[in-house]
This record gives C-alpha cells, sequence and structure tokens, in this order.
C-alpha cells in the first residue's frame, strides 16, 4: 500500500527537523495522492528541482516506493514555467523546499530514480 502525498510530506519534512535541516511546504496538494515536487535550493540561491520519476523506472520489487527525477537545476525561469504548466494541467501538487548545503545531496532525503 502507497503512503499518502500528506503522509509523505509529513515524513520528510518531520525527518529533516530532527536531523536539524529545514523544509517547508509551499503548496498544500491532495492529501491522498497528490503529486509531489520538491525544491532543492541552497544559501547561494541555487535551486534543483524534483518531480514524480516516469513509471517505467520503478522497480517492480518495490512498486509503491516514491522516486524523483531531476526537472531543472540552476535555472529558475525553466523551474518556473514546469510549476505553472502544473498549476495548469493539475493545481492539486505539492510544492516542498529543502534547504541544503549542496544539491548534490538530493539522495539523501528522498529516492533518484537511476537513468
Amino acid at each position: 500500500m502507497r503512503l499518502t502525498s500528506e503522509f509523505w510530506v509529513s515524513a520528510l519534512t518531520k525527518r529533516l527537523f530532527a536531523e536539524g535541516g529545514f523544509a517547508t511546504v509551499l503548496q498544500k496538494g491532495a492529501r491522498e495522492a497528490g503529486t509531489v515536487y520538491i525544491l532543492l535550493r541552497n544559501r547561494l540561491g541555487q535551486q534543483a528541482l524534483y518531480g514524480p520519476a516516469a513509471q517505467a523506472v520503478y522497480d517492480e520489487a518495490r512498486p509503491n516506493e516514491r522516486r524523483f527525477a531531476l526537472i531543472a537545476r540552476d535555472d529558475e525561469e525553466a523551474t518556473n514555467r514546469r510549476l505553472e504548466r502544473e498549476r495548469r494541467f493539475d493545481p492539486d501538487f505539492w510544492l516542498v523546499e529543502i534547504e541544503v548545503t549542496d544539491l548534490d545531496e538530493a539522495e539523501r532525503y528522498f529516492e533518484i530514480a537511476a537513468g
């Protein structure tokens, strides 16, 4: 059984806070199955946007795991365009921002799809 989006986001933010990190929910989506996007941002203003990975990259042994793929890196305009396109298509998505020291720390917080 897959965790609800609300539960998954809550667990992610609580884990970050417990480790001394910082995360904030910029947009709340549908409680049960809202799509989750994650925006990593460092103190220099650099950012990376991750969104759901394509279904083809999921592991058959773990089909309920949430996996993410990089959408945009160090391109605020591309990030904003992608999120605006998503808002027009399906406004019930979650957007979580995580403050990181290094943008390459993503796998420390969530699973990145191979490929």
